[in-house]
């Protein structure tokens, strides 16, 4: 809905996940504001940060009202998403981590995705962001594009249908997919959560311009928390293709194997 220029998302809950980057989570709030986007409540979901950060947060807490969920020390993005998905008590929960900024078309790009969510009770998710296009498109409107997946297609770019990039979902997603994996790391949670997507059927819309929604920022203050190793950062040309061919076994074996439940 847009009233006098806000944009009031009544049956969204934003969900924000934090780690030790309170500047980030400023720009990002103070981002959404400029943008008028308001929401049926904000939920910020801490995991352990350092006292000077969670100081800060609690400061914001203040400016914007959101529900501030803590944990006594750190506990990785599963149990990170889990505490703050629990807490959300709309239909739908729009899902951003702290290291992202909004684009000025977003707000009206999101009315559309919320409309679609509710045109289409069959679809569990809505996709903003990427770091590559999805490779099988069916137009839907207004640049969102149904998501085609099947084992058969050609690939390994297929199996990326979930992302942990910013989306909005129904906030009964853990209950239909399972909570995410807790007590390994960050990447290993969100792959676990993508392959379970994937063998309960799940439904995703993608909007294709991904670029124009959202900028992802990481500054030389607050670098990402994620850590990864050389092999899946390497751009050494043999690296890379060693990197496709196990991909492509990995993704193929585990959908076959670790997934077996659900599919058709």
């Amino acid at each position: 809905m847009n009233t006098a220029g806000a944009y009031i998302f009544k049956d969204v809950t934003l969900l924000i996940t934090h780690y030790n980057r309170s500047q980030s989570l400023a720009n990002l709030l103070s981002n959404l504001q400029k943008l008028n986007c308001q929401f049926e409540e904000i939920v910020v979901s801490d995991d352990g940060s350092e006292m000077a950060h969670l100081t800060l947060v609690q400061e914001l807490q203040d400016q914007y009202h959101f529900k501030l969920i803590t944990t006594p020390k750190n506990k990785g993005l599963g149990n990170n998403i889990n505490k703050g998905q629990a807490a959300v008590a709309t239909p739908l929960t729009l899902y951003i981590q702290e290291d992202f900024e909004a684009k000025t078309i977003f707000p009206s790009k999101l009315q559309t995705a919320v409309a679609l969510m509710h045109e289409k009770p069959e679809v569990d998710l809505v996709r903003f962001y990427a770091y590559f296009e999805y490779p099988f498109l069916k137009p839907v409107r207004d640049g969102f594009y149904e998501m085609l997946f099947s084992v058969w297609k050609p690939g390994y770019r297929k199996f990326y249908v979930y992302s942990d990039h910013p989306h909005l979902r129904r906030t009964n997603f853990c209950t239909k997919f399972g909570p995410y994996r807790e007590g390994v790391k960050g990447d290993d949670t969100e792959y676990d959560m993508m392959m379970s997507f994937l063998s309960s059927q799940g439904k995703a819309i993608f909007y294709r311009d991904f670029n124009g929604l959202f900028t992802q920022r990481n500054s030389t203050e607050e670098p990402s928390t994620m850590r990864r190793n050389y092999l899946r950062e390497s751009q050494n040309p043999l690296v890379k293709a060693m990197r496709h061919i196990y991909r492509h076994f990995k993704f193929n074996r585990d959908y076959a194997f670790k997934y077996p439940t659900k599919k058709s």
